[in-house]
């Protein structure tokens, strides 16, 4: 895993420089909640899902214990992608939750966030995209290898479309 933690400490670097500040009350936005029923396919938003505790998004492919049980992306980053690419979709990548408001892949491994019941916290920022990746064969290029998060379900719960999350500690 010494890729991702070059990675994540590049990323609180650029953060600090961008004047993010770690401590501040951050408040981010749930934009799709995303689910496929086979692994290597592009999930589809379905509104809302339940997380399970130490498993994951209940009906998704990827769901099990680990610690890639969710995963995140920025609504930013893939809608500054879909200026060249206007057919991705929230989802293409792989993604369970889209967030807006908080980039997460600029927050350090092992920081957790709350939304409603659910509490999650980050255990990956990056990850090598399979051979197989249909975006990244198409336009040669992949948003998830460095701005893809993925973590684990400490508290489970419901989470929806619209509903807001936060950033409740930083390690």
């Amino acid at each position: 895993n010494v890729p991702h933690r070059r990675l994540n400490k590049r990323h609180i670097k650029e953060s600090l420089r961008n004047g993010v500040n770690m401590a501040a009350k951050e408040i981010g936005k749930i934009e799709a909640v995303c689910v496929s029923r086979t692994k290597g396919t592009a999930k589809q938003n379905i509104g809302q899902a339940i997380l399970k505790e130490d498993y994951g998004m209940q009906g998704d492919a990827h769901a099990g214990s680990g610690h890639r049980q969710v995963s995140l992306l920025s609504a930013e980053k893939i809608e500054e992608f879909q200026k060249t690419e206007p057919e991705i979709r929230y989802g293409s990548f792989g993604e369970n939750l889209v967030v807006s408001g908080i980039d997460p892949a600029l927050l350090p491994i092992g920081t957790r966030l709350r939304c409603g019941t659910v509490l999650l916290e980050i255990t990956q920022i990056g990850k090598e995209c399979h051979s197989g990746c249909t975006i990244a064969r198409r336009t040669g290029t992949c948003i998830m290898p460095t701005n893809g998060v993925f973590g684990r379900v400490l508290t489970e719960g419901t989470i929806r479309t619209g509903d807001c999350f936060e950033v409740v500690s930083n390690k």
